[in-house]
Order: structure tokens, then sequence, then C-alpha cells
């Protein structure tokens, strides 16, 4: 492969990551969020007696968007689960030949699965407006499904970034000494 491919498959990778970083970064406020709305709840149910589905709904709503949108950002800050006994001691190639193929064999087919298997699951909420079920609750259900292939994409993009970062580590000339 040319020289020239290394420094595009890194500028490739930059970009992703970038975004996964905003992406997580954002979602991240979410959590103070919750927790604020987590507790006026609390206290308008047992300190007045007042009840809000909305506003119990909402939180769970933030939370599907901190797990789901944040996932592209664990997994892009190494994050996910990984049998840490074997990898740590791994060289840099080794851990991309792992990164790379666990992306490109695991990965991709199974966010390709889940954009696939949600599309028309989304696709109907959306063509109806699905609303909460429950009486108070929030109008926005659609939005809250459209979560599922948002994830897919942002999991997928930054499974190319990871075969773009092992790529480029894999075609960079050995040194002496690296085991391959």
């Amino acid at each position: 492969m040319p020289a020239g491919q290394t420094p595009r498959l890194a500028s490739f990778a930059a970009y992703i990551d970038a975004f996964s970083l905003l992406t997580g970064r954002a979602v991240a406020w979410l959590v103070l969020v919750m927790m604020l709305i987590t507790c006026i709840v609390v206290v308008l149910r047992y300190g007045f007696g007042i009840g809000s589905i909305a506003l119990q709904e909402s939180v769970g709503y933030m939370h599907a968007a901190v797990f789901m949108l944040g996932a592209a950002f664990t997994l892009q800050r190494q994050g996910h689960v990984r049998v840490d006994i074997f990898y740590r001691n791994f060289s840099e190639r080794r851990k991309a030949w792992v990164n790379g193929l666990g992306s490109l064999i695991f990965l991709l087919p199974i966010s390709g699965f889940l954009l696939g298997i949600s599309w028309d699951f989304v696709a109907n909420a959306w063509e109806i407006r699905e609303e909460s079920p429950q009486a108070g609750g929030l109008p926005g259900i659609y939005l809250l499904k459209s979560l599922i292939p948002l994830m897919a994409i942002t999991l997928g993009l930054q499974g190319l970034s990871d075969i773009a970062k092992a790529t480029a580590t894999l075609i960079k000339p050995e040194t002496e000494g690296e085991e391959g």
C-alpha cells in the first residue's frame, strides 16, 4: 500500500473519533439532567403528592440516549468488555489485528443487522407518530425508537475508524524488536 495511505487512514479515523467524542460528551450531560429530574420527581411525589408520567418517561428517554448514543464513544475510548488478561500483553501490531478483525467480523455485521432489523420498526413508529400509551406521557416514542438505528450507525462508523487505525498500524514498517 502506498505510503500516503497511512495519513489518509489516520485522518479518516480522526474525523470519526472526533464525532464519537463530541457525541459522547454531549450525551454525558444527560446523566446530570437525569439525576436532577429524578430528584424533582421524588420531591414532587413524596413531598407534594404530585406525580408526572412525562417527567418519569423523560428520565427513561435520556437513559436510552446515554446508552445508545454513548456506545460509540465507549468503544472509541476502549471502555467495552474485553478479555484483557491476554490483550494487555499483546504487541501493538497484535492488538491492531484483534481490533481490526473484531470490528470487521463482529461489530460491522452486528451494526448492519441492528440497522436492518430496526428500520421498519422505526419507520412504522414515525408513520403513526407513536406516542406514549400512558395518559400524560411523552408524545415522541418514535424519536426514542430512532435511537436504535442511530446507535447502529454510530457504532458502525466507530468500527470503521477502528479498522482504519488497525490497518494504519499494520501497514507501518515493523521496528526492530517488535513482534507481529
